[in-house]
């Protein structure tokens, strides 16, 4: 009903009366009063008049009716310790594929090798829950289209040259706008599902902190809507998962890639490996020539840059 009554306000775009927002929608005036009152306290810039309401302004909120035909896949908490969590308890409990967990803040953000993620005001904290109808072995392409999709969209939208950092770190100019951490649950050798957690930088400031880490904000200058990076991401992810082409999607993270014929350092939780980033297998492992000749096949790790 909130989102209905929002629809409203941004089609007239001057003041609404209450009558007419209560015959359009079949409430009483006073369920209109309510739920206006409502959208004000959730951050909505609603003018109360004595003969309506007027929407100030555009927002930049992330509630489930601002996704209209997703609204009933999307939860949305203003903070949370981990979208991840939740993500995977409704997964196990049955949650749909292409269930989105949203939060305006994270207090117990999380990377790759349980490294904090700093979730700050004003980025973009999600989990998208896929249930891909596809074997175990598959399973780590999942998260490659993910992050070739994000840097399509970013690329798309903003006109920059964001690229991805094995295995799926997004970075602009050489400095990190976006990480993602995935994890899966299987059964009789298919997957149950796979549940990719993605922290964009989008108006939050991460340089204090992280030294290697900058927000589009301040690449580009301005504000950026958060809104819509998310619904055509949304859009393009679903699409291309449910679409199945998981042949194309190792050749195509190659082309957007900035790792491959560099010197890196590949830190796990129990080694760390060195050497030239030569190539990226078929599984999504990445190939080390090390400085002794040998050749190390690596599947998992954070990956540095020389």
């Amino acid at each position: 009903m909130k989102g209905r009554i929002l629809n409203i306000l941004k089609d007239e775009k001057g003041i609404v009366s209450g009558e007419t927002i209560s015959s359009i929608l079949g409430i009483s005036r006073v369920s209109i009063w309510k739920h206006i009152c409502k959208l004000k306290e959730s951050g909505y810039d609603i003018k109360s008049t004595p003969t309506g309401y007027q929407l100030m302004g555009s927002s930049d909120l992330l509630f489930p009716w601002e996704f209209p035909g997703m609204e009933e896949k999307i939860h949305y908490y203003s903070e949370v310790s981990s979208t991840m969590d939740i993500a995977r308890d409704i997964a196990r409990k049955g949650a749909p594929h292409f269930t989105v967990v949203i939060a305006g803040r994270q207090t117990k953000g999380r990377g790759r090798l349980k490294r904090v993620w700093l979730s700050e005001k004003g980025g973009i904290y999600f989990t998208v829950i896929l249930r891909p109808q596809i074997p175990i072995a598959l399973s780590s392409k999942t998260n490659f289209m993910a992050s070739v999709v994000l840097v399509k969209t970013l690329r798309k939208m903003f006109g920059i040259e964001a690229m991805v950092k094995w295995p799926n770190d997004i970075l602009i100019y050489n400095r990190k706008v976006s990480g993602m951490l995935a994890e899966m649950e299987a059964e009789a050798g298919m997957v149950s599902f796979v549940n990719v957690g993605i922290g964009i930088n989008a108006n939050n400031d991460p340089s204090d902190r992280e030294p290697v880490a900058t927000s589009l904000k301040q690449i580009l200058k301005r504000d950026v809507s958060r809104k819509e990076i998310l619904t055509r991401y949304f859009y393009a992810l679903e699409r291309r998962i449910d679409t199945g082409d998981y042949d194309s999607i190792i050749p195509e993270w190659k082309y957007y890639n900035c790792t491959l014929n560099r010197e890196v350092k590949i830190v796990t939780t129990s080694c760390i490996f060195s050497g030239l980033a030569t190539d990226v297998d078929e599984n999504g492992s990445l190939i080390l020539k090390q400085a002794d000749g040998a050749i190390k096949s690596v599947s998992f790790g954070d990956c540095f840059h020389s």
